[in-house]
């Protein structure tokens, strides 16, 4: 019997050392490893961290997380994107209904949005207090004090003129070798031997720096020349103009959808006025939509942006032609 306790306990010891170095590898991989589906361990580099998943990005679904310690202003003052202009004069008509004694304006200095790379500056050296943005805002954006807040979904519309006798489509691929300059005629495509004459929007827009974000993967557009135009203000009217029988050009779809000057050229097969291609990430030149503000802001300011989250906000940004979140 006195052996049989023996061995007993000699077989506790070894299972209760054994679990120890177990628990304590655990525990060693644990605090020295990246979590899975969970906060970044404090190893991750913090650059790649802020660049991939931003720490001050507000996501479809949370509040904001405000500062709103500053006093309100007497005017709430908004500049940005071209490309929202339209869903920015509507959600404007809605808040005065939600605060009638405050003025709003969008535009800088004169009521004429600059777009959303100049808004952004605006917003940042305190000219403006809400900056619309049709990109997700850049790391050194955020490291500035801003963060970006989801209002809506919207799609990338490539057209071409009415007369353009190239009636097919474009894969992705195909579409970032024309704006690289690889791709220089439409016999390329499939289409008819003429030049592709390329009309690229203002670097001033935030649509130019998604486009080249997302089709060209950061990568240069083609350099001007005979056939490659870049605007220098960031205006969609005037790029639809210039398209004639060879233009190429791209817009939010909101922009050109209803145009009877232009046709919209499928990418990889799909339109982009096709929502449920935009809802669930099919079409490949989707996106959402910002409000950016400093952290610190006043409570006016997310007064703004509570109401434009809100359902009758979205109910705007429906009517507008934008996708609600």
């Amino acid at each position: 019997m006195a052996k049989g306790n023996n061995d007993t306990a000699a077989l506790i010891i070894a299972f209760l050392v054994t679990a120890g170095l177990l628990g304590g590898g655990f525990w060693f991989f644990s605090r020295n490893s990246p979590q899975i589906g969970g906060k970044p361990s404090e190893t991750l580099d913090p650059a790649t961290r802020s660049s991939a998943t931003p720490q001050n990005a507000a996501d479809a679904t949370t509040a904001p997380d405000l500062d709103t310690s500053l006093p309100n202003p007497a005017v709430l003052t908004m500049d940005g994107s071209v490309t929202m202009v339209a869903l920015m004069k509507q959600l404007q008509i809605a808040y005065t209904q939600v605060n009638p004694s405050l003025q709003t304006t969008y535009g800088l200095p004169d009521g004429k949005p600059n777009g959303t790379n100049t808004g952004i500056r605006n917003l940042i050296e305190g000219r403006a207090l809400i900056a619309a943005s049709s990109r997700p805002l850049k790391p050194d954006e955020y490291q500035a004090g801003l963060q970006g807040i989801p209002i809506a979904k919207d799609a990338l519309a490539v057209v071409v003129g009415i007369d353009n006798p190239y009636k097919g489509e474009l894969t992705s691929q195909q579409l970032k070798q024309i704006f690289q300059g690889q791709i220089t005629n439409w016999s390329q495509v499939g289409g008819p031997a003429l030049p592709i004459k390329v009309i690229n929007r203002s670097p001033d827009s935030g649509t130019y720096t998604f486009f080249k974000d997302v089709v060209l993967l950061e990568q240069a557009f083609a350099s001007d020349g005979p056939n490659f135009t870049t605007a220098k203000q960031d205006e969609t009217t005037p790029l639809l103009k210039q398209l004639g029988q060879n233009g190429i050009t791209y817009s939010t779809v909101q922009q050109v959808e209803k145009q009877r000057t232009v046709r919209i050229v499928p990418i990889d097969g799909l339109l982009p006025t096709d929502q449920t291609a935009i809802k669930n990430g099919t079409y490949p030149i989707g996106r959402v939509v910002y409000l950016a503000v400093p952290k610190q802001t006043s409570p006016a300011v997310k007064q703004f942006i509570d109401m434009v989250r809100s359902p009758r906000g979205q109910q705007v940004v429906q009517r507008v032609g934008f996708l609600p979140l």
